[in-house]
């Protein structure tokens, strides 16, 4: 199968902003969601990326998506657009335990987090249950 037919039908597969940030090298930025309650991925959670503006503290999406089967959400951003700053990742955690029919304390789980170096690859990781999360710099 040609090339130019390989990029048309990933583009009714995959939107757009996605196609962008997963055709070049690997995303520098990467989360990985554990449903500690009961053992499994956090999967189908749906989150967003943020940069915020260093001189209006004001928030800029960077983009949207949910986690796989595995509870990872690959193509965060590229390389090309990862710059110092400060970031934020927010979980939509209620969503996800009302899709399994369950309640949770916390409605959304925001990470705010800095980035020094670009060049250096970082891992979010969130630990999750309905009345309680955890969070670290993974590797």
């Amino acid at each position: 199968m040609s090339a130019y037919r390989l990029q048309q039908l990933k583009g009714h597969i995959l939107p757009e902003n996605k196609i962008t940030a997963m055709a070049g090298s690997p995303s520098p930025l990467t989360t990985h969601v554990l449903n500690t309650a009961m053992g499994v991925p956090g999967s189908n959670l749906a989150l967003s990326l943020y940069r915020q503006d260093p001189c209006t503290n004001a928030w800029s999406l960077i983009t949207t998506g949910s986690t796989n089967d595995d509870g990872r959400c690959p193509g965060l951003i590229t390389r090309q657009m990862f710059i110092s700053g400060v970031y934020k990742i927010r979980f939509e955690t209620a969503q996800y335990w009302e899709s399994m029919g369950e309640t949770c304390f916390y409605p959304y789980v925001e990470i705010i987090f800095t980035i020094d170096d670009p060049g250096k690859k970082y891992h979010i990781p969130l630990l999750l249950s309905r009345f309680s999360y955890s969070t670290y710099r993974g590797s």
